[in-house]
């Protein structure tokens, strides 16, 4: 026996004022809104009347805080999984529309389609496979949830369709606290569901 269905969901809004990229940093948490937003998540998958048997999340903090009412919903207690974690970029800790106004940080940009300024988004995508497919198969029965960030869970529905993982950041459809659903058939992936369960909040310091 494996899964029955898979989902990937994004973390709540960060409190961040600062409107700092803040990537792998540390000690960057859930604001009050972002709270309601993971529990809004986590509603929502209750709401679809799906046992869910195994919770993941990545290393970082706003993850774990997001992953918190799926443990108490789903009396789980969540799992790291490093492969899930946000990729890695170059103005990590900087004001993105202030280092992008710099000529001297323009030689990160050369190649949007790898991309240059960080973690290649093929790498991304094979890393996010690999952990959903060692979470799908380690799961007897019922749903898997693994929350994780914006990149990593756009990079694997574009790996998922089939389309070119070269993108525009600003064209993403993953939203904060969103929640992309997937199934397994053999060795393919298919993509079931996308839903935006919470309120829109404030969307700063994604990769």
């Amino acid at each position: 026996m494996v899964a029955s269905r898979l989902h990937l969901v994004r973390h709540g809004e960060v409190h961040n004022p600062a409107r700092v990229l803040y990537g792998r940093l540390p000690d960057y948490h859930l604001s009050e809104a972002g709270r309601r937003m993971a529990q809004a998540a986590a509603d929502h998958v209750a709401g679809l009347d799906r046992e869910v048997s195994t919770l993941l999340c990545s290393p970082l903090e706003r993850t774990q805080e997001s992953a918190a009412p799926f443990a108490e919903r789903f009396d789980l207690v969540p799992a790291i999984e490093e492969r899930v974690i946000e990729p890695t970029n170059v103005f990590e800790g900087t004001q993105m529309r202030r280092s992008l106004l710099n000529p001297l940080n323009w030689w990160h940009l050369r190649r949007p389609s790898l991309p240059s300024w960080g973690e290649a988004y093929e790498s991304i995508a094979e890393r996010m496979l690999s952990a959903m497919g060692d979470a799908w198969h380690g799961t007897e029965s019922g749903d898997v949830v693994i929350v994780s960030h914006q990149a990593p869970i756009w990079i694997t529905h574009l790996r998922v369709a089939g389309l070119p993982l070269r993108h525009d950041p600003r064209t993403r459809r993953c939203a904060l606290s969103s929640v992309t659903s997937f199934e397994r058939v053999g060795d393919v992936w298919r993509e079931v569901d996308y839903a935006e369960p919470a309120a829109s909040g404030i969307d700063l310091g994604a990769v």
